[in-house]
Order: structure tokens, then C-alpha cells, then sequence
């Protein structure tokens, strides 16, 4: 008789880690409902509560990794051959749009102003990036749009519906639509972030339309309602208003070749397109069509800020988590002293992060404010350099508490990770926010140089401060190649010391303290959990999740 050999049962959930329950995003972060309320937007919490709640719902988390399991598709055509240049989503990507569209990430900052307004959405963005980041780029580009088109003269016609609080996936005439979406479409092949070296030309039709011939390497979100993109104009470049759809009721020709297969951000289509002689209005003035979008360009890359910390936010939720409830070596990952340690770092990355996050929107809140101005087109480049570099590093940090399990799809990890460097790469890449915060370092010197001191001045104490500040003046007294060699500690430098003085004004003592012997005082390179400090674990980890 033949013996049958039969597997050992082991129970599923024996030293495996719970999914996160339930829970409200917003109420759990310390950090961001101290910043909300320091920032100016304390008026604004009821709301910001009941988000939070929506948004923490595991059910969501769940329809969050099945969109970027099911992708966008492209059909080019439909069954009698016409070209339709359609986009198919998951059901589940309106979904996400409609809970964005619904708290006014889209644009209630400019349609509904008033104190906190920026904060408020900031906060918004940091809560819906922490379960799907790809919904929020046409969110960020609708909302970075709506500031320019409001000089033009007709934006009555496109304001209510760039007001609206209910999103509309309807692919159609913006006469039959609820509200619209605007995207981008900048980037060529040929030149990448060196927007001088595009190709796309725009002639003149009269009544204000020009016809636009050429092509975009990286259209993003193609199905928005319109886009705003770069051509040439006679000898220089300007910024064009693109619509989808034409007023007689006919799509404009612009042919999606292909979709972009890219690392991350899946849920989210990012297409390669041609203009076969599209119909579109020039905004902005004649030939300034670079600097028009480098002004759309400070409010994205704000974006890409709050989009980073949101990742390095539930990374970090999920590192704790998982630690708290797995064993390794005979007792949980969050006994032992050296996971701790690494834990500890990586939540003080991410509340300087949220501090800094939070204080950049507060910024944008008080654009009137000459000294907010400055402040706002030094930092960004440099927040928008650091923060999503350390982003990657967090992620990938936080993928390793987890251990293999963390590498497989089926858990948050490797999907979040895959995430992160979209936000370096987009709205330009590291080297050249460093540029540009060079480049506002000379614009004005003598302010930007009195601020740097001003931040060492103002905590006499801290000598870790000022040798920083003395490090990051001495390098831009340097010549220009010298600056340029110098670029990457001159952004770094900037961004550690103003989340130093944040934290040291704002912060509990342990925190703070621990911040600045761990980021400006300590040797050891930026390693989590590297640093000759020993960290005030106990309270970080209560304080940066306290389930």
C-alpha cells in the first residue's frame, strides 16, 4: 500500500503581521495637527479630522494596491476604427480623484482662499499620498495651473468648473462637464529638463488661437480636460492652453502614441503624444513661455515635497507597525535595542520632514509677505532636493524592517519604494533644484545670506547651527563653478537648518535635541541608525505612531 505523506498545518498568521486597521490619519500624527495649528490652519481641523478618518480606512488601503496592480490602458481606437485616443482606469482611480476633488486639493487654495487655505490642503495631500500617491499628479497640476489662468480674461468661462467639488470622469466637451482637470506637457526627447531645446511650434489663427505641430516625450494625465504645454513662438517659447475637446463638439488632435511603463506611480497614465495641427490659446505674455511654467513649476514641486513626506510618513507607520508585532530571536523586533535605534531615526527624518513640509505651505499662505516670497523660492528647490531624496532611503530603510516579506508585492512595501523616486525625478531632478537654489542665492545674496546667519543667531547655544551656517556661507562666497561643485551641501545645509530651528522652536526638547546632534553635531554619514547618538526611542516611536 503506498503511504500518503500529508503536510504539516501551520497556522497562517503564526509570527505574521497584521494589516493596519482602521484609523484616523490625521488625529495619529502628532506632527502634522501641531503644524496644521501652528501653520494657521487650526480653524480648518474639523475638516481635516474627518478626512483623516475616511482616508485611514483599511478597505481603502486595499483598493489602493489594486489600481497599481491593474494599470491604465490605452485604446486608440474604437470598434469602427476611430481614433478616440482614450485612456481606460481602474474604477477604483475615480474613486481616489472624487475623495480629492471632494477635500479641494484640486484648487480650492485659489477658488476658496482665506487663512490656512494652502496648510490646510497641504495637510490633505500629506494624509491622501500616504494610501495612493498616483491620484494626487492631477491633482498638483490642475492646482498649480489655476494661478495663471486666472490673469487670462477668459478664465471665467473654465472657473466654475476648475471650482467644482465633484470630479467628473466623463470624456467630453467641457460644456457637458461637472468640473475639469488640467495637465502638463513640457518635456520633449531631445532636451528633457533643458526646456530651450524644444521643438513644438505654435502658429498664429487669429482670435487668440495658434495651431501646435510637434510632439511631447511626457504628456501627463492625458485625459485631463486641458493642458498646459510649451512650444515655440516665433523666436522664443510660450505657454499654450491646450483643451481636449473643441467647442463644436471634437476632439483636438492630439494622438497618444503610447503609454509610459514606468517604475512606480502606475496607477497614474503618463503618455507620449504628437499635436497634429491642435488648436490652442497662448497664456501668459509673448515669448515667456519658460518663465510662466517655472512659476507653475514652485507650486508642483511644493507638491512633490508634501508627496515625499507622505511616503516617508506610511513607510515609516508600517515599519513601526510591523516591528511591534513581530518576533525575531525571541522577542518582538521593537525590544531590541539596534531596531529601535534605526526606528528612532527614521521618525525623526519624518517629522522634520512634516515640519518643514508643513512650513513651506504656511509660506505659499503668505505669498503677500515679501519675506515669505524670499523664503518660499530659496527653500523649495532645496526642500524639493532633500526631502525626496531622503524619501527613497526611508522607504527602502522601512522595506527592510519587514525583511523579505517587505520585497514581495502582496504587502505595501515594495509598492510605496517603487514610489519614491518619481518625486526626485519629476518637475526636475536633483541637480537642478540645486541650481536653482543657487540661482536665488545670487538673485539676493545679501537677504539669503542674512537669513542663513539669522538662523544660527537665533539659537546661540547650538554651535552645531553655526558651523553649519558658516559651512553654507563659505560655500556660496565660492566662484560660480566653485558654487555649482558645492550645490548638493549647499541644499542639504539649508534644509537641515531650517528643520533644526523649526524643531527647536516648536519641538519637544528630546526631539529637538536629538536632531541636532544626530543631523548637524554627529559624524557618521546619513545611515539610519548610524549615527554615535543614542536616540530618545521611547518617546519618538509613541510619539510618531502611537498605536
Amino acid at each position: 500500500m503506498d503511504r500518503v505523506y500529508m503536510a504539516q498545518s501551520v497556522p497562517v498568521a503564526e509570527n505574521q503581521v497584521p494589516d493596519l486597521p482602521d484609523c484616523n490619519l490625521y488625529l495619529m500624527d502628532e506632527a502634522l495637527v501641531e503644524g496644521v495649528r501652528r501653520e494657521g490652519a487650526g480653524s480648518r481641523e474639523a475638516g481635516l479630522e474627518t478626512w483623516g478618518a475616511r482616508l485611514g480606512r483599511a478597505d481603502l488601503a486595499r483598493l489602493a494596491a489594486e489600481i497599481n496592480r491593474q494599470g491604465p490602458v490605452l485604446r486608440s481606437f474604437d470598434r469602427r476604427g476611430m481614433r478616440i485616443d482614450v485612456v481606460e482606469f481602474h474604477p477604483g482611480w475615480s474613486e481616489f480623484l472624487s475623495l480629492a476633488f471632494a477635500q479641494g486639493m484640486h484648487g480650492g487654495a485659489w477658488t476658496e482662499p482665506g487663512q490656512g487655505a494652502q496648510v490646510a490642503r497641504a495637510a490633505h495631500y500629506l494624509m491622501h499620498g500616504q494610501v495612493e500617491a498616483g491620484s494626487l499628479c492631477p491633482v498638483t497640476m490642475t492646482s498649480a495651473a489655476i494661478p495663471l489662468l486666472m490673469r487670462e480674461p477668459w478664465f471665467h468661462e473654465i472657473r466654475p468648473l476648475l471650482a467644482s467639488r465633484e470630479y467628473d470622469d466623463r470624456d467630453g466637451p467641457l460644456t457637458g462637464k461637472r468640473s475639469m482637470m488640467v495637465g502638463m506637457g513640457m518635456t520633449e526627447r531631445q532636451g528633457g529638463s533643458d526646456l530651450r531645446a524644444n521643438l513644438s511650434r505654435a502658429e498664429p489663427q487669429g482670435k487668440g488661437w495658434f495651431r501646435l505641430t510637434g510632439h511631447k516625450w511626457f504628456f501627463s494625465s492625458p485625459m485631463s480636460d486641458a493642458h498646459l504645454v510649451l512650444a515655440r513662438d516665433g523666436d522664443g517659447h510660450s505657454c499654450f492652453y491646450l483643451p481636449r475637446w473643441l467647442d463644436e463638439g471634437r476632439r483636438n488632435p492630439v494622438r497618444i502614441l503610447r503609454l509610459k511603463d514606468k517604475l512606480g506611480n502606475r496607477s497614474n497614465a503618463s503618455a507620449e503624444v504628437e499635436f497634429e495641427d491642435a488648436l490652442a490659446r497662448r497664456i501668459g505674455e509673448p515669448g515667456r513661455g519658460i518663465a510662466t511654467l517655472v512659476e507653475m513649476a514652485s507650486y508642483t514641486r511644493l507638491d512633490c515635497v508634501l508627496g515625499s513626506t507622505a511616503l516617508m510618513r506610511q513607510a515609516l507607520v508600517q515599519g513601526v507597525h510591523h516591528a511591534r508585532h513581530r518576533r525575531a530571536f525571541g522577542r518582538l523586533l521593537i525590544d531590541q535595542p539596534l531596531m529601535r535605534q534605526v526606528l528612532a531615526d527614521l521618525a525623526l527624518e519624518s517629522e522634520a520632514a512634516t515640519v518643514l513640509a508643513l512650513r513651506l505651505a504656511g509660506a505659499f499662505d503668505r505669498a503677500g509677505q515679501p519675506a515669505e516670497q524670499a523664503l518660499r523660492r530659496l527653500l523649495t528647490p532645496a526642500a524639493k532636493f532633500w526631502i525626496c531624496k531622503r524619501a527613497i532611503d526611508v522607504t527602502a530603510e522601512c522595506m527592510e524592517v519587514w525583511g523579505g516579506n517587505g520585497y514581495v508585492e502582496d504587502g505595501p512595501m515594495a509598492r510605496l519604494y517603487r514610489e519614491a523616486p518619481v518625486n526626485s525625478i519629476w518637475e526636475g531632478s536633483g541637480n537642478v533644484m540645486c541650481l536653482d537654489v543657487l540661482r536665488a542665492a545670487r538673485q539676493e545674496p545679501q537677504p539669503v545670506a542674512q537669513t542663513v546667519d539669522g538662523l544660527a543667531r537665533a539659537h546661540p547655544g547650538e554651535p552645531a547651527l553655526r558651523a553649519a551656517a558658516d559651512r553654507l556661507l563659505s560655500a556660496l562666497a565660492l566662484d560660480t563653478d566653485g558654487q555649482q561643485a558645492m550645490a548638493r551641501m549647499v541644499a542639504r545645509d539649508l534644509v537641515l537648518l531650517v528643520q533644526a530651528d523649526l524643531l527647536l522652536r516648536h519641538a519637544p526638547d528630546w526631539l529637538s535635541r536629538a536632531f541636532v546632534d544626530s543631523r548637524l553635531g554627529a559624524p557618521g554619514g546619513d545611515a539610519f541608525g548610524a549615527r554615535p547618538v543614542a536616540l530618545a526611542s521611547d518617546a519618538l516611536l509613541q510619539r510618531a505612531w502611537p498605536g
